[in-house]
């Protein structure tokens, strides 16, 4: 902070570390079988995310000027701790993702490694409160500005996809490692093309309420703002980068494997 406190620049943090005094739920060793979603879910809990922020919050003074941006939040519980510090004057925003506004930890099959993600993809009513705090975005007290992908993909044999679910016995998975196993499988979603559909499915089947603009907003118009580049990109205007999306709202696909 104190090297980029007069850089025209935003200081940005995957926000987990270990409280100081780690509780016996805090341990990143795992407690059950590596396979069982909980068992990973359980490593990595909300504590690792809430202090990781409180850290940065307390620190946000060494560079008062500095814009600070937290990555990929999963934890609604760090909202308040945001939230607070941006009505002090801190100036500190939050992203989150697709996938945590449309997986659930409860909807995770034992050994479905697809779904390994760090932070990692919390419980329905988490989903719930990033959506609440997305879709007041508007107003100024809002923490979630953007949501993007955290894109991170890989072959199913880094993930160790267990056969039944898409790995293969030919696929170049490490033999010395278990297959399912959330603590040897690669760690992250790739979503990146889907993002916009993601979304979408969400509002057309009604669990959301919102519209194509406000999708524009959060992943277009407020992250072209967020990394500086508002005059080039976010809006369909003469100068701007003529950057075009034709979506059919109403046209359905399935996504699957490859075969």
């Amino acid at each position: 902070m104190k090297e980029l406190a007069e850089e025209e620049t935003t200081l940005m943090f995957h926000a987990e570390m270990l409280p100081p005094e780690p509780t016996t739920t805090q341990s990143q060793a795992p407690e059950g079988s590596p396979e069982a979603y909980k068992t990973f879910l359980d490593s990595r809990p909300v504590a690792f995310e809430t202090h990781a922020i409180d850290e940065v919050i307390r620190l946000a003074h060494l560079a008062p000027k500095l814009p600070l941006h937290i990555v990929h939040l999963s934890a609604i519980e760090a909202i308040p701790a945001l939230r607070k510090a941006r009505d002090s004057g801190v100036h500190i925003t939050a992203e989150t993702c697709f996938h945590y506004l449309s997986l659930a930890a409860e909807t995770i099959q034992d050994g479905d490694t697809r779904h390994k993600c760090c932070p990692p993809i919390r419980g329905s009513a988490n989903q719930d409160g990033l959506w609440h705090e997305l879709l007041k975005a508007e107003s100024d007290d809002s923490v979630i500005k953007t949501v993007v992908s955290d894109h991170s993909p890989c072959t199913p044999a880094l993930k160790l996809l267990p056969i039944d679910i898409g790995g293969k016995d030919d696929d170049g998975a490490d033999k010395q490692k278990k297959r399912g196993d959330f603590f040897s499988a690669w760690g992250g979603i790739s979503s990146v093309g889907l993002g916009l559909s993601i979304l979408w499915t969400e509002r057309a089947q009604g669990r959301r309420t919102f519209e194509i603009e406000d999708v524009v907003k959060w992943c277009c118009v407020n992250t072209a703002k967020q990394v500086g580049l508002e005059r080039s990109k976010g809006a369909l205007a003469v100068g701007m980068d003529a950057d075009l999306a034709v979506f059919d709202d109403e046209a359905e696909f399935l996504v699957s494997s490859c075969s």
